[in-house]
């Protein structure tokens, strides 16, 4: 590995203080490291994760994101003292702190590599966004979740897209309005994990082995594509611009690649660094169209 890039993630980790972080192999990992407080959210770590993903989101030698939590729980959701801060604020500070949770789950959704979400225990609230803004998730079986916002007079606002794009519109409505606690066998039914395994490290390892053999190119546009499509509308707008997609990728270096190496019968070369520039760049041409 390049030892520069190991030191500037170990860096980064260093002045963290409730999450960590570490770049091995392709592979990094975001850490929620508050077990004391049950890896509550607060201003600080909303702060350290927008930190974290931004550092990975540009980093070359990533390919894979992993978000994990240190301790029983993944994530108690928002904080007590936070909560208390909160409650004292005006509209306009509110608006501001609501504001750095958004741009955590848009940060997190919009990712340009593959993501990963390993849950044990509790994953209340907030945590419930960060799971559903993940591409894969995989919980233990005491996983336990809870959408509890309303029990404290207040909603959730900020993470509903997505979790709402997870389990859908009707079950939203139940769970979001009891407020009920909910095991992990019905988060799976309710597709907001695809797997239960009391072995997450290890269930992890075919699922990331699989996304290091894939074309980084061709994730990083399957995202952007599958983010144009949410409406669920099939109209011409839609018909060209997935016709523009797959004809751009066929000529790109990695599709001409893929497609010589299937055809050649050989393993694909695949780059080993992401041209981040150009995976911006397809992002936004990609949301660009796709809103046409």
């Amino acid at each position: 590995m390049n030892n520069s890039v190991t030191i500037d993630t170990t860096l980064l980790s260093q002045e963290l203080q409730y999450v960590s972080c570490e770049l091995d192999g392709g592979v990094a990992q975001m850490v929620l490291n508050r077990a004391d407080k049950h890896n509550a959210f607060d201003e600080v770590m909303i702060s350290e994760m927008i930190k974290v993903l931004e550092h990975f989101s540009h980093h070359p030698q990533c390919q894979v994101l992993v978000l994990k939590a240190n301790g029983k729980n993944f994530s108690a959701g928002a904080d007590l003292n936070w909560m208390r801060k909160q409650a004292k604020m005006d509209f306009e500070q509110n608006l501001s702190d609501a504001n750095e949770l958004a741009k955590l789950m848009s940060l997190l959704d919009k990712f340009p590599k593959p993501t990963i979400a390993l849950v044990q225990g509790a994953a209340f609230g907030g945590a419930l966004g960060l799971i559903c803004c993940s591409d894969i998730a995989i919980a233990n079986q005491r996983a336990s979740f809870c959408l509890s916002e309303v029990k404290l007079g207040l909603i959730p606002a900020v993470i509903s897209p997505y979790v709402t794009r997870a389990m859908g519109q009707r079950a939203a409505r139940r769970y979001m309005l009891t407020a009920e606690r909910f095991n992990a066998q019905k988060a799976l039914e309710l597709q907001i994990i695809h797997e239960i395994d009391d072995e997450l490290e290890i269930a992890a390892q075919p699922i990331i082995a699989a996304l290091l053999n894939n074309s980084p190119q061709g994730m990083a546009w399957v995202k952007t594509l599958l983010s144009t499509l949410e409406s669920g509308v099939i109209d011409q707008g839609t018909l060209d611009h997935t016709s523009e997609r797959i004809a751009r990728i066929r000529v790109s270096d990695e599709g001409q690649e893929g497609l010589n190496a299937f055809f050649e019968k050989r393993s694909p070369q695949w780059p080993t660094t992401t041209n981040v520039n150009a995976a911006t760049k397809n992002n936004n041409d990609a949301s660009g169209q796709g809103a046409q």
